[in-house]
């Protein structure tokens, strides 16, 4: 079975999709359990984005680097010719799961981040919607007793399954999450 997993990480300029923009988009396309192929870009924050210094300092990217970036709109086009690569965006049986670690946050933020540039269809032209998520899984495992961590932040999990990670880095989480995703199944 050829199946496609797009294992996605954002950093942004804050938590709400409606305000902040992406500033670092991390992708792993992965196909029958085997990596294609790997995407990492930094881009300045779409035009009339708030910016929360706090967003910044966790990332370590300053406001000035920010304005030497590419722009959000190549940057999109950039991710595009990523995923048009691996899957028929016209074709309803070519697509793939969506993975990440709190995935729906990141997919809130890349849908946001397509329609902010007019594309109505966004992300959805290239992913099933089956969000695959270690987060409800640890959960799971800390409500049977199977697991106690002061803290379900993916550097804290990490840490606790030898994992290694540069937290807040979008390339080096998704990594993790997938070696993460893959030791729990």
């Amino acid at each position: 079975m050829n199946k496609k997993v797009l294992y996605i990480d954002v950093e942004t300029t804050g938590t709400n999709p409606a305000k902040h923009g992406i500033i670092q988009i991390g992708a792993i396309m992965e196909t029958s359990g085997t990596i294609a192929e790997e995407f990492n870009l930094k881009c300045a924050p779409h035009k009339g984005a708030d910016i929360d210094d706090q967003a910044l300092q966790v990332t370590g990217t300053s406001r000035a680097e920010l304005q030497h970036r590419m722009s959000s709109e190549n940057a999109l086009i950039e991710f595009r010719h990523f995923l048009n690569r691996h899957i028929e965006p016209y074709d309803r049986e070519d697509k793939c799961y969506p993975a990440g670690y709190n995935v729906h946050f990141d997919l809130d933020f890349v849908q946001h981040w397509f329609r902010l540039h007019g594309d109505k269809y966004g992300i959805g032209s290239y992913v099933n919607w089956r969000r695959l998520d270690p987060l409800p899984l640890l959960f799971m495992k800390d409500f049977t007793g199977a697991l106690n961590l002061p803290d379900y932040k993916l550097e804290t999990v990490c840490r606790h399954f030898g994992i290694e990670i540069e937290a807040h880095d979008a390339v080096s989480d998704i990594r993790a999450t997938r070696r993460l995703l893959m030791k729990l199944l």
